[in-house]
């Protein structure tokens, strides 16, 4: 048996061992949770389509005057959704907070500030979403694992920090864009006409969404749709 000896250039075997040396440095970086979680959870637009189950989500960080009505709906209609509590809201209008968790409604966790996650390092991601979880814990009970980036950007480090936290980060497939004011009218039409099985409809607490639920629930309800949670759709699967 012959044995072969190859001899790297001086100057390959250097560019070799730094490239070992540097990858071994950044692994050594990330604490070991993090390593076991990236790429764990992908974020989550919508649920499976063979139920007719459709899930109501409302991002919270304004709108007070409207939470109560729009509760109200709800309850008359017998229908749990999702609430993205911002967690600066929620420390200044915690007996709000309350009342949407006392009402058996799901709450999720909408980051504390209102950032552009986009915008933020590792770390700050992170602490927007552990802040706004802690303050929600105090005042429910309940600790989040559901998180809804502020206007649904989001960035790798975004995915990371909500990953090492095991957070399932929630989008959305049919936006009202209610905040616009774009008419009842149309946030009816927008969601009817986009409904489906698995699909994940967004909202805020506004005078015209709460004009248009009635109908829209109304409309779901005769289609067979069966209005639920996102932590419940999830669950379906």
């Amino acid at each position: 048996m012959k044995f072969y000896i190859f001899k790297l250039p001086r100057k390959t075997f250097g560019i070799i061992s730094f490239f070992i040396l540097t990858l071994a440095w950044t692994l050594l970086k990330i604490p070991s949770s993090d390593i076991q979680t990236l790429g764990k959870y992908e974020p989550i637009y919508e649920g499976r389509n063979d139920k007719k189950i459709i899930a109501f989500t409302c991002n919270i960080a304004w709108g007070n005057e409207y939470i109560p009505p729009l509760l109200e709906v709800f309850s008359d209609n017998d229908i749990k959704a999702t609430f993205f509590i911002e967690g600066r809201w929620a420390e200044n209008y915690p007996d709000l907070l309350r009342l949407i968790h006392n009402k058996g409604h799901e709450i999720g966790n909408h980051g504390y500030s209102h950032a552009h996650h986009k915008q933020l390092s590792y770390e700050e991601n992170l602490n927007e979403i552990k802040k706004a979880e802690s303050i929600i814990q105090e005042i429910t009970g309940k600790k989040t694992t559901l998180f809804a980036p502020p206007y649904g950007e989001f960035s790798d480090l975004t995915e990371k920090a909500a990953n090492a936290m095991n957070y399932h980060m929630i989008m959305w497939t049919i936006d009202t864009i209610d905040w616009k004011k774009p008419g009842v009218d149309y946030i009816i039409n927008k969601v009817l006409d986009n409904a489906g099985n698995g699909k994940i409809v967004l909202m805020h607490p506004t005078e015209e969404t709460v004009r248009a639920m009635p109908t829209i629930i109304e409309n779901l309800h005769q289609q067979g749709f069966k209005i639920t949670t996102v932590g419940e759709l999830l669950s379906e699967e």
